[in-house]
């Protein structure tokens, strides 16, 4: 077994040592838990803000403390 692995390293172009480390990280990497993408949603108030429309202004002023124009 240590003689294919140490192969398999050489066709990778690594260390053992590297392919054993990717083995190991790999395995106790697991099972992503499944997230709600609605979690994302609704985290806060805008106060109002609507981007879309007053993204100029929002950069102007962003900038301005930066002596940009």
């Amino acid at each position: 077994m240590l003689r294919e692995a140490r192969d398999r390293a050489g066709e990778l172009g690594i260390s053992l040592a590297e392919y054993v480390r990717r083995l190991v990280a790999e395995d106790l990497k697991g099972e992503e838990p499944a997230v709600d993408p609605s979690a994302v949603f609704n985290l806060g108030s805008s106060g109002g803000s609507d981007i879309a429309r007053d993204k100029d202004s929002m950069l102007r002023e962003a900038f301005s403390g930066l002596g940009v124009r």
